[in-house]
């Protein structure tokens, strides 16, 4: 065995959200992690029916290995398939360079330091050093990770630039290939396929030969290649990340604060005291990566973003530039075998939702009931809609009731009742509604599409209320849709916030 160099540390993870929740005495649903550079919504290729196919034939090899990702790979990079070698994310291609460049003896130069740890720790793998003079090979990594951003190309050569935010900068050295550069990308940021674990380099034809020589006959699953292929089919836009990013850039300065210039899907911010910051986030369940001089954070989302600034407001003791929350806000995560449904709700919301499942009218639903309860809604997750939308739609159903269960506490001081009265064209709807504590529901839709009351008997259930609606009309679609806009509008009446408040008779508000 080859014993590693004193100045050997190995690529360290950070604790698990698990590991984290239990230490913190949280859920782990209320632990938001911005440390990982990854989206924060389930990848839109992460269907069953995507990986089907190659479910069925796990139990054998891709013989021939991936061609058919291969050419995809090709056509989106603008190369030839012959300039592409696949690996299990950039990582592994990362090791892949160090090993054919370098070797006992050798120097390896990484520009840019502080910079990804494993292009130091590939090399020293390799059993070359660091440094400067003479290197055999450069990393580099563009944008740099942590900073963010998008520096000079170096002129050394060879030389291997690591890509992983190519998609968000638009910025790529995929030109030289014959001039002695290694591109080096990944599926894992932009495509949201981190846990599929596909990367690929682009060289010219003599080294992605070589580089395949050394490589591992099969180094990802025949799984991982067809959602790598669903993601070239119909890739992300990354434009609503961007601006993401700068809205919370924006936020920053407003906090006194100077985020540098980024050209990835996250922000690098300096100060003083980084690790009392991050410990101070970290308290109120936001995971960020500390480093020497500063913390970096990911893009998540809008609703996401604003708990993190608002809570380094809190940390800095500045006033904060979102919003003030509710404290009648949660955040819900219902897993099941064939769903997994991601909730943050807001009971004293502006009517700002969105309902993403893939369930087509039964979003709708959703959305229409939460927008006329005046809630803050983000319900998305991913179900198994190949064999319908029956899963799908009554487990968002039952993670939104869930989620109003845990906002409302031990309800005491609402409203307790509310009712509505709906006409929609074709349509009319009543509904009346009961926070008592109690389940039930009685529903007369005259025309149902399918699955309408089935989800409100589900909301009814898991959500500890009583809902009665009444609903006619021509239009199935009409009825559903009246039905409930209706129960939102008895919502909004009933989760108000009522000092007075309604004694019951049974002791369970």
């Amino acid at each position: 065995m080859r014993v590693l160099p004193a100045s050997f540390s190995e690529y360290r993870w950070a604790p698990s959200t698990e590991d984290i929740a239990r230490s913190l005495e949280l859920d782990a649903s209320q632990v938001v992690r911005f440390d990982g550079n990854v989206p924060a919504q389930p990848s839109p290729y992460a269907r069953p029916g995507t990986i089907a196919g190659a479910l069925a034939e796990v139990n054998g090899y891709a013989h021939g290995g991936f061609p058919a990702l291969v050419a995809g790979i090709a056509r989106y990079a603008d190369v030839e398939p012959e300039n592409v070698v696949l690996g299990a994310g950039a990582d592994d291609l990362i090791l892949l360079c160090a090993r054919t460049f370098a070797g006992p003896g050798d120097v390896v130069a990484i520009a840019e330091e502080p910079t990804y740890p494993l292009y130091r720790i590939g090399s020293q793998l390799a059993g070359a050093e660091v440094g400067v003079t003479d290197p055999v090979v450069t990393f580099c990594c563009r944008p740099n990770n942590p900073s963010g951003e998008l520096g000079d190309l170096p002129s050394a050569r060879p030389l291997v630039v690591d890509e992983a935010y190519f998609e968000y900068s638009g910025v790529t050295a995929a030109g030289l290939i014959d001039e002695g550069v290694v591109v080096l990308r990944t599926f894992s940021k932009s495509f949201g396929l981190a846990g599929a674990r596909v990367g690929y380099a682009l060289a010219d034809r003599e080294t992605a030969a070589e580089l395949n020589r050394r490589q591992a006959p099969q180094p990802i699953s025949n799984v991982s290649a067809a959602l790598a292929l669903a993601g070239l089919a119909d890739p992300p836009d990354v434009g609503w990340q961007i601006a993401e990013r700068e809205r919370c850039a924006r936020a920053l300065r407003a906090l006194g604060l100077e985020p540098l210039a980024s050209a990835t899907n996250f922000l690098f911010l300096p100060v003083e005291e980084p690790e009392t910051l991050g410990d101070a986030l970290l308290r109120s369940g936001i995971v960020v990566r500390v480093h020497a001089h500063g913390i970096r954070f990911n893009v998540r989302d809008h609703e996401d973003d604003d708990l993190l600034l608002d809570a380094l407001a809190r940390a800095l003791d500045r006033p904060s530039p979102v919003a003030p929350a509710s404290r009648r806000r949660v955040r819900h995560l219902r897993a099941t075998a064939e769903t997994r449904i991601r909730v943050r709700l807001g009971l004293d919301g502006a009517g700002r939702v969105r309902v993403a499942t893939g369930a087509g009218l039964y979003d709708h639903l959703l959305e229409q009931l939460a927008f006329h309860a005046g809630f803050d809604l983000v319900l998305e997750g991913v179900g198994d809609l190949e064999t319908g939308e029956h899963h799908t739609a009554e487990d968002a159903a039952l993670a939104l009731g869930e989620a109003l269960d845990t906002a409302l506490g031990d309800r005491r001081g609402v409203a307790r009742y509310g009712d509505a009265v709906v006409p929609m064209d074709d349509a009319l709807a009543r509904a009346a509604v009961d926070l008592g504590g109690r389940p039930a529901s009685e529903l007369r839709l005259e025309r149902d599409p399918g699955l309408a009351e089935h989800m409100l008997r589900s909301l009814a259930q898991a959500g500890r209320l009583a809902i009665n609606v009444e609903a006619t009309g021509r239009d199935e679609h009409h009825v559903a849709e009246a039905a409930f806009k209706a129960v939102g509008r008895s919502l909004r009446a009933a989760v108000r916030v009522d000092s007075t408040g309604i004694p019951s008779t049974k002791g369970v508000v």
